[in-house]
C-alpha cells in the first residue's frame, strides 16, 4: 500500500455557488482567485453536461474558453475550447547520475540549445528558429512509423485542421511558459525537467473544432454564456473526427517530450538513475468516477490518483515539486499543474524591469532580457502558498530547484 493509500489529509477545498443548483470546489484557500476567474468557472459550471460540479485547482486563473487549473467532468459532450489549443501539454522529468558541481552552467544551456530548437521567428513561417529546418532523420523515422499514417486520416476527413508545421514541431519546445530545466533535488542529484506540448499541430487542431463547435452550437441555438464553451454532443461526427484528432495531439505531444529528453541527456553528457515522471496536464481522457465513466478535461490540471507521480513546477525562479497524488475524488483525482499566473502576460511586462526579472533569477543560467519578461517569477502566483493549498490532493516527493532555464523568446 502506497504512502498516499495510508493517509488521506482532510479536504481543503470551498464551495463557491454558482446558482441554479450549480457549484465548484475550489482549492483556494490563501491563494489569489480574482472575480473574473470565478465568474468564468461559474459559467463553465452551468453547462448542462457537466457531471457533479467543476473543480478548481489553487493555481487556477482566467483563460481563453474555460479557467486555467480547472477540472471539468463532462457527460455526452465536450467543449473543445476547454481542453485549449495546447493539447497535450505536459511535464517530463528524469533524475540523473550527476551533481550539480559537475556541470559548467553556461556550457550546458549551450548545450540544450543546440540541439533543440525553442522560440519562435519569422511568425512561425519559414526559417522560424523554433522548428527544424532539416528535420534529423531519427525525429523524420518516428514521424513515419508513428504518425503519418494517422495524421493523414484525420486530415482527409477534416482537410482544415491540417497544420502548416508537423514533424519539423517534433522535438522542438515552443514560446511562453514552455521551458527546459536543470535542477537540483533534495539528495543533490540533477534533473532534467521538460514543459511543452503538441506544438503547431495541436493549436491547428484544438482552433478548428473549435471553430466547429461554435458552428454547431449556432445551427441549433444554444445561447451560451461565453461562445467559446460551444461543444461537440458525443453523438455527432464533429465529435468523433474531434475525439481522435485529440487523441493523436496528445499522442505527439508525449513524443515531442521524450525526443527533446533523449536529445538533452545526450548533448549534456548525463546518465538516468532510472526515476522519471511523465504526465500531460492540457487533455482529456475517460475515466471513472463516482461510478459513472466520464470525459474529464483537465485545462491546466495534473491527474493525480492515489499513486499517481506529477509535476508541479513554479517560475524560473521558483522550486518545482515532483509529487505522488492521495487520490482525492472531491478534485475527480487531480491537482495543479504549476504556480499560475498571477497576472496577465501584458501586465507583467508593464510592471516589471529586467533588473527586476535578474534579481528574481539570481543564480539561474536563463535568458533575462524583454523577450522572456511576461514570464519573471513575480508574474506568477507564489508556488509555496499554492502547494498548501493542495496537502490533500498531493505529498511532496522531490524538491526541485532548477540552476539551468531554457526558454524561447519570441520576436
Amino acid at each position: 500500500m502506497s504512502t498516499a493509500q495510508q493517509s488521506r489529509p482532510a479536504p481543503n477545498y470551498d464551495v463557491i455557488d454558482a446558482g441554479g443548483g450549480k457549484f465548484i470546489k475550489a482549492w483556494k484557500r490563501g491563494v489569489l482567485f480574482d472575480d473574473k476567474t470565478i465568474e468564468q468557472l461559474k459559467a463553465t459550471a452551468h453547462l448542462p453536461f457537466v457531471f457533479k460540479w467543476v473543480a478548481a485547482m489553487p493555481d487556477a486563473h482566467w483563460g481563453l474558453g474555460s479557467t486555467v487549473g480547472s477540472v471539468i467532468p463532462t457527460q455526452g459532450a465536450i467543449c473543445p475550447a476547454a481542453v485549449g489549443v495546447d493539447i497535450g501539454c505536459g511535464m517530463f522529468a528524469v533524475q540523473t547520475t550527476a551533481a550539480k558541481s559537475d556541470l559548467d552552467f553556461a556550457q550546458a544551456r549551450k548545450s540544450i540549445e543546440r540541439v533543440v530548437p525553442h522560440g519562435r521567428t519569422h511568425r512561425g513561417g519559414r526559417g522560424d528558429r523554433g522548428a527544424w529546418g532539416n528535420v534529423p532523420a531519427p525525429v523524420q523515422d518516428i514521424w513515419d512509423a508513428e504518425f503519418e499514417a494517422a495524421y493523414e486520416d484525420i486530415c482527409a476527413r477534416d482537410p482544415h485542421a491540417r497544420a502548416m508545421n508537423t514533424t519539423n514541431h517534433l522535438g522542438t519546445l515552443g514560446t511562453g511558459n514552455h521551458f527546459i530545466e536543470l535542477a537540483e533535488d533534495e539528495a543533490g542529484k540533477v534533473w532534467v525537467v521538460i514543459h511543452s506540448g503538441s506544438r503547431g499541430l495541436g493549436n491547428k487542431i484544438g482552433g478548428y473544432f473549435t471553430e466547429r463547435a461554435h458552428e454547431l452550437c449556432a445551427r441549433w441555438f444554444i445561447h451560451l454564456p461565453n461562445k467559446d464553451l460551444a461543444y461537440l454532443p458525443k453523438d455527432t461526427d464533429e465529435f468523433k473526427s474531434y475525439w481522435r484528432a485529440v487523441d493523436f495531439a496528445q499522442k505527439f505531444a508525449w513524443q515531442n517530450r521524450l525526443v527533446m529528453m533523449e536529445s538533452i541527456l545526450k548533448a549534456v553528457g548525463l546518465e538516468r538513475t532510472g526515476e522519471q515522471v511523465h504526465s500531460h496536464h492540457n487533455y482529456v481522457a475517460w475515466e471513472n468516477h463516482f461510478g459513472q465513466n466520464v470525459m474529464v478535461t483537465r485545462k491546466g490540471a495534473v491527474r493525480a490518483r492515489a499513486g499517481d507521480m506529477g509535476i508541479i513546477p513554479g517560475s524560473m525562479g521558483a522550486r518545482t515539486y515532483i509529487v505522488e497524488g492521495l487520490g482525492s475524488e472531491d478534485s475527480f483525482c487531480s491537482c495543479s499543474h504549476g504556480a499560475g499566473r498571477a497576472m496577465s502576460r501584458g501586465e507583467a511586462i508593464r510592471r516589471f524591469t529586467l533588473a527586476d526579472h535578474a534579481r528574481a533569477t539570481e543564480g539561474v543560467e536563463c535568458l533575462k532580457d524583454e523577450s522572456v519578461l511576461d514570464e519573471t517569477p513575480g508574474a506568477y502566483k507564489d508556488i509555496e502558498t499554492v502547494m498548501a493549498a493542495q496537502t490533500d490532493l498531493v505529498r511532496p516527493v522531490h524538491v526541485l530547484k532548477q540552476f539551468v532555464c531554457v526558454k524561447g523568446g519570441k520576436e
